[in-house]
């Protein structure tokens, strides 16, 4: 099927937004994978948990805020990844951030924000509140919001990620990656079928937080329960409205849900197998893959492990255990 025109203009500023943060993000290696596979089975880990901010949230942050006047005053919300990468991409284009954080943010985590020397306003409540507030702020008019997915030109900061794949590999069967707000699925999904069009794209969402997996099934943007998943990165809802959505029913051919066993399963098998310690939200992505494993037998298989930024006191019990 020929993509629509929306997945094809996006995979054309993916194009144009390579060249715009090349000097700024790494090419990601892409893994043959260590683990026994049946067959002529192959298996790549795409590693952004090795990019800069050890996420691939800093391509989207550089994406859009390169294309910003510099006098521009900037605001948004996230006490992880794309805290951090808005930090680091408003550091390198020497913008002005600001960066609303719930008043119970770990010291750690606000060290890591302010190192780049972006201002905070410690919000009371959740994280939830706080990205309400930073809202309110930048509707007076004050400052530009700037979403971690909702936005064009951060899918196509996301969509570099794909170009990068194409030139790595010379034939992909299936790219497995996990799915938050839609921003990566769709930035990568819009270059993949616009260019390799036979390669599938399997999205992985966390059944205790799977407001997108839900709203691709009814076709518009829908309200889910959100329970604690390991893969926190992958947790929250999505906006009315959001761009994510549409490209996303578009270019994802199948969709997996995973328990938190299959996560934990899969953040031991990374760990134990291929000697990469990832976050939960990478975890996801091959937890779809071993998840059917059966399915994807005799095919090019590709995991995007999408970020590396974990919290120990999580992750360590779990990898720790016996791997069985």
């Amino acid at each position: 099927m020929v993509p629509s025109k929306s997945v094809q203009k996006l995979a054309k500023e993916s194009l144009t937004t390579r060249d715009l943060i090349s000097d700024s993000v790494m090419m990601s290696p892409c893994l043959a994978a260590r683990e026994s596979l049946p067959g002529n089975t192959k298996l790549y880990l795409k590693a952004e948990n090795f990019q800069h901010t050890g996420s691939f949230k800093i391509r989207g942050a550089l994406s859009k805020l390169k294309r910003l006047p510099k006098d521009l005053e900037l605001i948004t919300a996230s006490s992880g990844n794309h805290g951090i990468a808005c930090s680091h991409a408003a550091q390198t284009t020497e913008h002005n951030l600001t960066v609303v954080l719930p008043e119970n943010v770990s010291k750690s985590k606000l060290s890591k924000i302010t190192s780049y020397g972006t201002k905070t306003i410690l919000h009371p409540g959740d994280s939830g509140m706080a990205e309400q507030h930073a809202r309110s702020l930048a509707e007076s008019g004050d400052f530009e919001y700037i979403s971690p997915y909702n936005d064009d030109f951060v899918m196509a900061g996301q969509g570099t990620i794909g170009l990068e794949l194409l030139e790595q590999l010379p034939r992909i069967d299936n790219v497995f990656i996990s799915m938050g707000g839609g921003g990566l699925v769709a930035g990568i999904g819009s270059v993949i079928k616009t260019f390799s069009p036979t390669t599938k794209i399997i999205g992985a969402s966390a059944k205790n937080s799977g407001a997108l997996a839900a709203s691709i099934r009814v076709g518009h943007v829908i309200e889910t329960e959100h329970l604690d998943t390991l893969a926190d990165g992958c947790a929250g809802g999505v906006d009315a409205g959001s761009v994510t959505l549409p490209i996303a029913c578009e270019v994802i051919d199948k969709v997996i849900e995973c328990t938190e066993e299959d996560i934990a399963k899969a953040l031991k098998k990374l760990a134990w197998t291929e000697n990469l310690v990832v976050e939960g939200a990478a975890a996801l992505a091959y937890a779809a893959f071993i998840s059917k494993k059966n399915l994807y037998e005799e095919m090019i298989n590709v995991i995007l492990l999408c970020g590396g930024n974990f919290d120990n006191s999580v992750i360590s019990p779990i990898i720790s255990q016996e791997n069985r």
